[in-house]
């Protein structure tokens, strides 16, 4: 994952003409005084809705919120008129290569994966390309925060929380590592699909043993470097392959697992119960068919997708629309992803949207897309609600985060005010004018 300059380049060089060629907006300056937003609805997720409510942030940081009648505005502060709108913290992408490609038929944009089956070392974060212009899209719709996870082989790398504003990708990194990314291999043997069936045992079989001697390597190179500190054993070299896995094996942080079916799901449950690892799921369809199993284990599940069809023909056609609301209905701490790709990551609030028509309660929904990914990814300290002393990483809207019609206003990242602007609304302006000369749409036309 060091193509970085030849991605920027690649990127620069995209064909767009004139104006239609929009520039990814100047990232937002350091907060320098306090930003009140008063009379609103501040939806806290953590707590009760405050309405008419007012929120206080000054260096990045919330310093107060409650009712308006009785929240004082500091003097000197920026004072936001919050009357009919919402406030609400950043929406959570849980799991995506957001940043780490841009246009996914060509392949010089595409840094997500290595072509070693096993690199726990590599990093999102390093790989992350602060000038993608699919992130002002994102945060226009209110995601601000992405886990980028990288892709391929067994053992995949490193995730990382970003934050989708700021000059480089050590400015935008909220918190890195954030946790082990692990495709686990399928477990089932297809029969007349695909490889013969003692190809796809072999490969499995493969697939599993090299997982479990990379965390036993993993488990000895700590021991055998503990006992060199205490001077009863030699000096261990340094290995960055095994220090990127310590803190999953001190628990520290999650073994994130991509697994769809419940013979994956078992297995992994199984692996991580066996070596005392903290274990999150992503994907997830078959997880409600086990979802005793993974409360019992305390495992946290980011459904891969909502808005999906059903994986087998038997299973009803609002399966995958349901997982959440059966997830959460079992007592299973959820997040819902968009899907793990970065081109349309502004859907997510509509991810949760759909979970919501089929089963999952309105707050429920709403925190899955907040509060619920900082939990299971272990940065509820920091962002995921809207409490004093957590970051100021928030947006403001002019109706229900989860419907459609509603918009994005403003929004602040660690206090930083954040430019909403975007291609897409580049090119919104420009061809509206171009109706408009033609006579097409009225002189004075009003953007729905």
């Amino acid at each position: 994952m060091i193509r970085r300059l030849l991605y920027a380049a690649c990127a620069l060089a995209l064909p767009f003409a004139g104006a239609a060629r929009a520039a990814v907006p100047t990232p937002g300056a350091p907060q320098t005084r306090p930003v009140a937003i008063v009379g609103a609805t501040i939806h806290t997720v953590s707590g009760a809705d405050i309405a008419p409510g007012t929120i206080v942030f000054d260096k990045g940081k919330i310093v107060a919120l409650g009712a308006t009648a009785s929240t004082p505005v500091p003097a000197g502060a920026e004072v936001v008129d919050g009357a009919g709108k919402h406030v609400y913290p950043s929406l959570i992408d849980a799991w995506t290569n957001l940043g780490l490609t841009e246009i996914d038929a060509n392949r010089p944009t595409r840094d997500y994966a290595e072509t070693a089956a096993l690199a726990p070392n590599v990093r999102a974060d390093q790989a992350f390309q602060p000038e993608s212009e699919l992130m002002p899209v994102a945060r226009a719709n209110g995601v601000l925060l992405a886990n980028v996870t990288p892709r391929g082989g067994v053992l995949s790398g490193q995730a990382a929380l970003m934050e989708l504003d700021g000059w480089t990708n050590l400015d935008m990194t909220l918190r890195a590592p954030l946790g082990a990314v692990v495709n686990w291999p399928g477990m089932v043997i297809v029969r007349g699909e695909g490889p013969p069936e003692p190809v796809q045992r072999d490969n499995r079989d493969r697939a599993l043993k090299a997982l479990a001697q990379a965390f036993d390597n993993a488990a000895a190179y700590r021991a055998a470097r503990a006992a060199a500190e205490a001077g009863k054993g030699p000096a261990v070299p340094h290995d960055r392959r095994w220090e990127a896995l310590l803190p999953v094996l001190e628990r520290k942080q999650p073994l994130l697992v991509a697994a769809e079916e419940v013979h994956q799901i078992e297995a992994a449950v199984a692996f991580a119960d066996e070596r005392k690892l903290r274990l999150v799921i992503y994907g997830g369809y078959d997880a409600p068919m086990v979802a005793g199993l993974l409360k019992a284990h305390d495992v946290g599940v980011i459904v891969s997708s909502v808005q999906r069809l059903p994986r087998r023909r038997s299973d009803a056609y609002d399966a995958p629309f349901t997982v959440p609301a059966r997830l959460a209905a079992a007592g299973v701490t959820i997040a819902i992803a968009n899907g793990g790709g970065s081109w349309n990551e502004r859907n997510l609030p509509y991810q949760a949207a759909t979970a919501e028509a089929y089963g999952l309660p309105t707050a429920e929904a709403l925190r899955s897309i907040t509060l619920g990914p900082a939990q299971i990814l272990g940065v509820a300290d920091r962002v995921g609600a809207l409490e004093t002393g957590k970051d100021a990483t928030l947006i403001v809207a002019d109706g229900d985060i989860l419907d459609e019609p509603t918009h994005v206003l403003s929004a602040w990242i660690e206090g930083r005010a954040v430019d909403l602007s975007d291609r897409q609304k580049t090119l919104d302006a420009k061809y509206r004018t171009k109706y408009r000369r033609l006579g097409i749409l009225p002189a004075e036309s009003v953007k729905p």
